[in-house]
């Protein structure tokens, strides 16, 4: 039975392979991340300034594992202009992001031109499928986004709107459900989990705080012996 992931704003969680890990991308400002508490909650404070970077994990959850992901955010304002559909307005406040393994002969041409260029830059392969859970200035919660960028980044918008601003937001999400929902297809493995602010498109500043995030991973029937 795989055991539960979870991850504490002190960006530790049980062993020495759960430490959040920065990542930053070429020619771009880094948001800063630091531990706070806030609002009766420990926290991680995202603040970005015209700025993209992320905090991320690996791990590895077979397809057949994918549970329950649970995480909290809190955002004190929209980020004016941003418009996850277009590439030149592509900022959010908050972001948790899940990055899944999949059949890579199946990325368009495109695509894995996109991966090949992100491992010469970087020196990491494109996840084969990213989604994203994300706080969108109009579109009601539940739309699907498609990156401006590649259709293997898709974004669930979980708020929409200044209705929630300035409170903390708890969910439970189901990955499988979800993916299925975002993709049309069935998921591989998840193999990391991010957390990101960014207003790097917009060139604009924002900030948020996020809880701690959770994974649940589904029970997995055995089969007896005989």
């Amino acid at each position: 039975m795989q055991p539960e992931i979870h991850w504490t704003p002190a960006l530790r969680g049980a062993g020495e392979s759960a430490v959040w890990q920065a990542r930053s991308f070429p020619g771009k400002t880094p948001t800063r991340y630091s531990v706070t508490a806030f609002d009766g909650r420990e926290a991680v404070r995202g603040e970005a300034s015209s700025s993209a970077s992320m905090l991320r994990q690996h791990i590895r959850l077979e397809p057949a594992a994918l549970g329950q992901i649970s995480f909290a955010w809190q955002v004190p304002q929209l980020i004016p202009g941003a418009n996850m559909s277009l590439r030149d307005h592509d900022d959010s406040p908050v972001r948790v992001m899940l990055a899944f393994e999949g059949d890579r002969s199946r990325l368009s041409a495109k695509d894995a031109m996109l991966s090949e260029l992100a491992r010469m830059l970087t020196g990491e392969d494109m996840p084969y499928a990213t989604l994203m859970y994300v706080w969108c200035n109009s579109r009601p919660p539940g739309s699907v986004i498609t990156s401006p960028r590649t259709d293997r980044v898709r974004s669930i918008v979980m708020e929409s709107g200044p209705k929630h601003l300035n409170q903390w937001l708890d969910y439970q999400r189901d990955i499988r459900a979800d993916f299925e929902t975002a993709f049309g297809e069935k998921p591989g493995a998840l193999v990391g989990v991010a957390i990101m602010s960014d207003s790097d498109n917009t060139r604009t500043e924002t900030q948020a705080w996020y809880g701690a995030v959770h994974i649940t991973p589904a029970l997995v029937a055995q089969t007896a012996t005989p």
